[in-house]
């Protein structure tokens, strides 16, 4: 009876994990950027004595979304969003090169130019800085101009942008953000692109998530009840051993 206690729990503890990320995709429906993580599980067949019946649910190596989300204008000129695979680098809170396709730009008190977490965006040597009271107008390329009153243009730099790969995969961490193999800076990318004026929104679809998690709730359900029998089984197999006793 434990054994088949343990294979049931494997299959009530993935669906779990599967609910829990459906939900945390739900929730982020209408988060700027956002890519919808994937939950992936596999059948471990158990080895040991007599033939090999019964299988464990182990989780698998689990990713993103890449579908794009849908792109909606707004008209300010801090509104970004990355073109194709490519995507915004910024400054992480524990100081390493992150990637995020959320695009909603600010200038802060300090006048450097961060995302909507308050994260330094970073261009080719670093956090890009703005002038005080200055227009700002980010170009295709990621080029940031910037003009104080009737004073001529300057470039104040230009954000980087990157593309991965096969060879430069990228992988969400727990803070949200995005970061290349083993933490290290993914190559700026040249023919990256972006639109300006314009926010690309969240790539979960609501619908399929609130199947999917319909469907883990009642598999969970199933998980449960296999785990409720098997404690009748065990009930009933001592009881009878008290009356054979």
């Amino acid at each position: 009876m434990d054994r088949f206690i343990y294979t049931a729990m494997t299959g009530a503890s993935a669906a779990a994990h599967r609910q829990q990320v459906l939900s945390n995709n739900l929730a982020n429906v209408s988060t700027t950027g956002f890519r919808a993580e994937l939950s992936t599980f596999r059948a471990v067949p158990i080895r040991g004595d007599g033939a090999s019946t019964r299988v464990f649910a182990l989780e698998a190596t689990a990713g993103h979304s890449n579908l794009a989300g849908s792109v909606q204008q707004t008209g300010r000129n801090l509104d970004v969003a990355a073109q194709g695979d490519a995507w915004f680098a910024v400054q992480g809170l524990d100081g390493t090169e992150a990637y995020t396709r959320a695009g909603a730009l600010q200038v802060n008190a300090d006048g450097t130019l961060v995302n909507a977490s308050g994260l330094p965006m970073l261009g080719d040597g670093g956090p890009i800085v703005i002038p005080e009271n200055a227009r700002v107008d980010i170009g295709a390329d990621g080029s940031v101009s910037t003009r104080v009153g009737n004073e001529p243009g300057q470039v104040a730099g230009r954000l980087k942008m990157v593309v991965p790969d096969a060879d430069n995969p990228i992988k969400r961490g727990d803070d949200g953000l995005f970061r290349g193999p083993e933490g290290n800076p993914l190559p700026t990318s040249e023919v990256a692109r972006l639109q300006d004026g314009a926010l690309e929104g969240s790539n979960v679809n609501p619908v399929e998530a609130m199947v999917g998690m319909i469907a883990a709730s009642r598999q969970f359900e199933y998980q449960m009840r296999m785990l409720q029998n098997g404690e009748g089984n065990d009930r009933s197999a001592s009881q009878l051993l008290n009356v054979n006793g």
